[in-house]
């Protein structure tokens, strides 16, 4: 690369990292006096005009300095990509022993990981749950605890366990229950959960539609639905909307919209599931003007084999360089402790 467009990148850079600082356009004097000491103030009003020929900033007012456009945060993160591998997270020690002492109750730990997230970024964190979708029946418990409820356990192959409690109208002896668990177990053990939950009980239960197992096996297929959706969970303190991109009342309604779209956010996360470790969608890629000036900043991880993400939801200006490294080993730690057979529970220690 020629040394003029060294010297290019490097000013976008500086301005990016001195707007997402201070939320205020940015001069060519402030850059002058704190990043480009060496370059002349004729050839760095030069390249400022560059730069905005490109579509890379923009000047809100005439006498204003200028602001880093949704290209510019593009060209801004290619930029800066290999220094990500200079920066680590140093307490990942600490998310380590937190799965280990939770490995049989791995959404309280995710749930912790996720407050520690938002409180290291000081923005809305959230953990899309393990897609167990993916996974294979390993074993089917069901136990009556009353009044027409059942309470279902479905094992999976990857050691994760799902309990789901339902309602089932039609009262069963403890005899019947236990011959319709062996029975489902036989029938189901060994498949995955997509296939029983889209294809198998949906087969099964027109079969017997209006018998005593053809009721059961409906609510049998609800709980197997409900398990495999993937939900979405927030964590974060009030200090993410003291940054000045919600003083407005219309941008603190458009980013709680954006937060209660599970659905699209799924949906975008999985249509850019490339292969890098951290994925940044931004601007455009929402498909929804009025979102484009918002992140979403994520990774996948996977528990035991079974798929999830894991990340931010911030405004567009904001700590790239913070928390592309910091998502990367949280997600790289959590699917490395919880290869299977990798998690050794900590001996109690006898008094």
């Amino acid at each position: 690369m020629k040394k003029n467009e060294l010297r290019i990148n490097e000013t976008l850079c500086a301005l990016v990292d001195e707007y997402i600082c201070n939320c205020e356009p940015v001069s060519s004097r402030i850059l002058n006096e704190k990043y480009l000491k060496d370059v002349s103030s004729a050839t760095l009003r030069l390249d400022l005009l560059k730069l905005e020929q490109q579509n890379l900033i923009s000047q809100p007012h005439t006498s204003a300095g200028r602001i880093p456009t949704i290209s510019g945060y593009r060209a801004y993160l290619k930029h800066i990509e290999a220094e990500h591998a200079q920066v680590s997270y140093p307490r990942m020690e600490i998310l380590r022993d937190l799965l280990i002492h939770h490995y049989k109750d791995t959404p309280r730990a995710l749930h912790y990981i996720m407050q520690m997230l938002a409180k290291e970024t000081d923005q809305l964190s959230f953990v899309a749950e393990p897609e167990v979708s993916s996974g294979h029946l390993a074993k089917l418990d069901v136990f009556s605890i009353g009044e027409g409820k059942f309470i279902f356990v479905m094992s999976l192959d990857s050691g994760l366990d799902k309990t789901v409690i339902l309602k089932c109208d039609n009262e069963l002896t403890e005899q019947q229950l236990r011959k319709l668990v062996r029975y489902l177990n036989d029938e189901l053990v060994g498949l995955q959960v997509y296939d029983i939950a889209n294809r198998v009980l949906v087969e099964m239960k027109e079969n017997m539609e209006n018998s005593l197992l053809g009721q059961f096996l409906l609510e049998l297929h609800k709980a197997f639905i409900e398990i495999s959706d993937f939900f979405i969970h927030y964590d974060g303190s009030i200090k993410f909307l003291e940054q000045p991109e919600f003083d407005s009342k219309e941008n603190i309604l458009k980013f709680m919209n954006l937060i209660q779209r599970q659905d699209y956010l799924l949906n975008t996360m999985r249509n850019h599931d490339v292969d890098a470790k951290v994925n940044v969608i931004m601007g455009e890629d929402f498909s929804y003007p009025e979102w484009v000036d918002f992140a979403l900043i994520y990774g996948k991880y996977e528990v035991f084999g079974i798929p999830g993400y894991l990340g931010v939801l911030a405004p567009i200006r904001t700590d790239y360089r913070k928390l592309i490294p910091l998502i990367r080993d949280v997600t790289f730690t959590i699917t490395n402790t919880t290869k299977r057979g990798m998690i050794v529970p900590q001996q109690e220690t006898i008094a």
